[in-house]
Order: C-alpha cells, then structure tokens, then sequence
C-alpha cells in the first residue's frame, strides 16, 4: 500500500519551492523505506528546478543527498534493518547488467542510471520523487550505511559533493607523495581539499580571491595559488599529478595545463558543457597531459568513501537550513553565499501545514 507523504516541489521553472503532497510506492521485497532526518542543497538541485538544463519534469522535488533511519524493509532485505542509519544518493537504480554495472560503476550505465529526482522509475513508469520530503523508498542495492560516529547532517554532502571529488581522486591513484590542486573552494572544493589531504597528497588550491587563503589552509591546503597573478602561476609549472576543476560555470581552462607534470590530468567534475576558448592541444600532445571528465561515483566506491570519512572523521563544512527557507538559501546559493553546503533539517517539515 502506498504512503501519502508531504515535501517540497518546484510546480514549474519561475515558481518557488512550496509544498507538495505525493505517493510513495509500497515496498518491494528488496526495498527500504527510510524517514528522511537531512537533506543536502546540491547546485543541481537549483538547476533543475529552474530547468537550466532543459530537461525538467513538473512537478519535481529535488534532493539527492539524503540521510535518514530506516523504518521498514521488504521481505527479501538483507543488508538493513529497522533503525540503521543509511544514505541514499544521486541514483537509485540501474540496469545491473551491462559492462559499467559490472564493474561497479553504475553512474556510467549504459542504460541510463535511474536518478533520485526528476527521472523515470523502469519498473513502474513512475516519477522518482528526491529527498526534500519526509520519506523516500529505495532498493536495498542503492542505500549506502553510514558508520557510527559520522555527523548525520554533515554527512549528507558526502553523497554527492563528496563521491563527486573522491572518485577522480581513487580513478587517478591519489596517495602518499601526490601533488593534486583544487580549482574553485565550494561545495565541490572544500570536500576535494578534505579527502586529497586525507589520502596523504600535497594539496594547493587555486582561486581568484586572496581572502580564501585562511579557510583553505583551515580545510586541509598547503599551498595556495592566486590564478590570476601571473608570476604565481608560472611557478606552479609542471608541478601537479591531478587537478580538480570544480567550477560549475564556462570558464578558461587552458591557464591550468602548463601547472599539469607530464601524464598529469586536469578533471572537469563541476561544469557540463563546451569549454570555451578552445582548448590548445599542444601542451596536451607535447608533455602527454590530459583534459578528462568524472561523474559521481558507484555505490561500492561511494561506501569506500563513507567509511574513510567515518575513520577520519571527514564531514562536510554545512549550514543547516528549515525546508521553509530553501528559496532564500538557493538565492543565497547562487551569490556563493554558504561555507560550504546547506542541509536541510526534515524536522522542520512537520510545523507546515
């Protein structure tokens, strides 16, 4: 039987947020119904509300990463049981049979990974339905445990700003004696500076404000680079294994390729979209460097990730919001106006009428 439940939806792309009351599907024997405690703000969350990406469903209730307690499970469950508490992230299913499956790698699925919100459920033909609610029902293969000890509310970032930064950093063999930069101290940014020191790399972070040098050296940097002084960076040349671009907007990457070691990869995790100016190939040919693109993270690596932040006692830097004032925090958002992610207190849900 299905559960009436009430959270916050985007009615159209000019509308505000308001409430909204749905239907969760009844469990199936592999199901989780979770009671939602913490639900991350994620920058895409913004842009797909206001349909910036052209794909929007109406009515659509954002949130990807969502912490809770697990409050009742499916007759085939195995892995969880009432009171644990569990995360869920950016997919919650996929098709389990093609090659990036296999491997683990389901937001790579060649079938298309079924996304948490605004995206279509192939077993019913239902609307998924994100985390800006009070409950959210899941297959078992897509909840992650979270350990003893994680903050919970700090812990809702990690799901997506966090899996987003670790994967390129596990994918590209980060560790002892790497030299990995950060471009952009955000969301993204402070959790890629938090796990790339965690792992033992040497961590610099380039930004265009010298006022962020106290917080990036507070959040794990060793080094900090102003990219727009020009003696800075050429002595940041051919220095850095890995670089994390984590800016969400259209900007130059080329400035960032001669600072790349031969063999060394700049990732893009934070902007969809062409580059612009066009990218010059001739560093990238002469020393063997590369440009290259990561997406989120599969489950088995983002519980790899959960548990080294739970070891290291890694959350995220968050400022917990009431679901009532999710609008302000996203004009808030835009203006880059939060150290360093919101997260929603689902509480807050039950004195709205």
């Amino acid at each position: 039987m299905s559960l009436t439940v009430r959270g916050y939806a985007a009615l159209s792309a000019q509308q505000p947020l308001g409430l909204f009351r749905f239907d969760r599907r009844s469990l199936r024997d592999t199901d989780v119904a979770i009671d939602i405690l913490y639900c991350g703000v994620c920058h895409s969350d913004l842009h797909n509300a206001r349909n910036d990406w052209g794909n929007a469903v109406y009515p659509m209730v954002p949130g990807h990463e969502i912490i809770g307690r697990v409050v009742e499970v499916g007759s085939a469950v195995t892995r969880f049981r009432q009171g644990d508490a569990v995360g869920v992230g950016c997919m919650v299913n996929s098709c389990g049979g093609c090659a990036s499956c296999a491997k683990g790698q389901e937001q790579y699925c060649d079938n298309q990974a079924t996304y948490t919100y605004n995206a279509i459920d192939p077993q019913d033909g239902r609307m998924t339905y994100g985390g800006y609610s009070e409950r959210v029902v899941v297959s078992q293969d897509f909840v992650l445990r979270i350990a003893e000890g994680l903050d919970l509310a700090g812990a809702a970032p990690l799901l997506c700003a966090g899996i987003t930064t670790w994967s390129p950093l596990r994918h590209w063999h980060v560790g002892a004696g790497s030299r990995v930069a950060v471009v952009g101290l955000g969301g993204l940014g402070h959790m890629a500076i938090k796990l790339a020191k965690a792992l033992g790399a040497e961590v610099t972070l380039f930004t265009r404000s010298a006022g962020k040098e106290a917080d990036a050296r507070r959040l794990g940097a060793d080094h900090i680079v102003l990219s727009a002084d020009a003696a800075q960076m050429q002595a940041s040349a051919g220095r850095f294994d890995l670089i994390i671009d984590t800016v969400p907007y259209v900007h130059d990457v080329n400035p960032y390729i001669p600072t790349l070691a031969t063999d060394g990869t700049l990732v893009l995790v934070g902007y969809l979209g062409p580059l612009e100016p066009m990218l010059n190939t001739a560093p990238l040919v002469m020393q063997r460097k590369a440009v290259a693109g990561s997406l989120i993270g599969g489950i088995r690596e983002t519980q790899e990730m959960l548990d080294f932040c739970a070891q290291q006692g890694i959350s995220a830097d968050i400022e917990v919001i009431r679901m009532q004032d999710i609008n302000t925090a996203f004009e808030r958002m835009l203006r880059s106006d939060v150290k360093y992610r919101f997260v929603i207190d689902m509480a807050s849900l039950k004195g709205i009428q």
